[in-house]
């Protein structure tokens, strides 16, 4: 259960990496665009605001985030702008989109091949799929705390059962995969990324609200002490720099493929 409004408070850097995708996109050329995993729906309706002319849908496995979206950015201030509740596994568009965008979100979902199947299904001839998401060796500090922290004797008895739920591929299982799918590859790469929060409090709320898988194995009455002491324990080993900021250690898996159907 994904709380929307906290999350679009405290997901500054998601919107920083899709900004910086969008600057490498000719939206212009792009009569139809879908956003795989939209999540709290700025970026979408930013994409809907800058080409109003094109058809732009949003779509999110979350309820949640699907009626904060289509709420926050309506189709009376965005008419060319949809939002719909819709597993990345499963897409059933047929040849509707020239273009196909999925920023920070990939890494929560299990087969990434049966995405690239729906992607290729639904684009158009010469459609373009643009994706950064979670890419191996992401987050690999976070990842250690949480490793600390859930062995402990203080919190080992929640996580008896845990697994981890993300999915941070390399560069040749996405090769396979892509070509596979019937994509040319213009650009696979893992890109080192410095994610900063403003000071502890902007690292708990990132750790809140975008960490549930861990978080929310603690019951509800201690999980601000479990975020807090992974504050802690992150911060011991990284502290914060002469500004106040933390910095956290991200790697990005970014694609930039087009298809040609026969």
């Amino acid at each position: 259960m994904w709380n929307p409004e906290d999350y679009a408070k405290n997901s500054d850097a998601q919107l920083k990496w899709a900004q910086e995708l969008k600057k490498n996109i000719d939206l212009q050329n792009y009569k139809s665009i879908l956003d795989v995993g939209c999540g709290d729906g700025k970026i979408t309706a930013d994409f809907a605001a800058t080409v109003p002319q094109s058809k732009v849908i949003g779509t999110d496995s979350s309820p949640e985030m699907i009626a904060y979206a289509a709420k926050k950015y309506p189709t009376s201030q965005y008419p060319n702008l949809t939002f719909d509740c819709v597993d990345a596994r499963s897409l059933l568009f047929k040849q509707e989109f020239d273009l196909i965008f999925s920023n920070a979100a990939l890494h929560w979902v299990d087969n990434h091949q049966a995405f690239f199947k729906g992607a290729n299904s639904a684009l158009r001839d010469g459609g373009k799929l643009i994706i950064s998401c979670g890419g191996k060796g992401n987050a690999a500090e976070v990842l250690q705390v949480f490793a600390e922290l859930t062995t402990s004797d203080s919190w080992s008895a929640y996580f008896n059962d845990f697994h981890n739920p993300y999915y941070f591929y390399g560069l040749q299982d996405y090769q396979i995969w892509l070509e596979k799918s019937g994509f040319k590859i213009e650009r696979l790469e893992l890109v080192p990324k410095d994610m900063t929060h403003k000071g502890k409090e902007g690292l708990a709320g990132w750790i809140r609200t975008t960490w549930m898988p861990f978080t929310k194995c603690v019951p509800e009455d201690k999980r601000d002490d479990f975020i807090a002491q992974f504050v802690d324990y992150f911060l011991a080993q990284n502290p914060l720099d002469s500004q106040g900021l933390a910095h956290v250690s991200m790697v990005r898996l970014e694609v930039d493929a087009s298809i040609a159907k026969n």
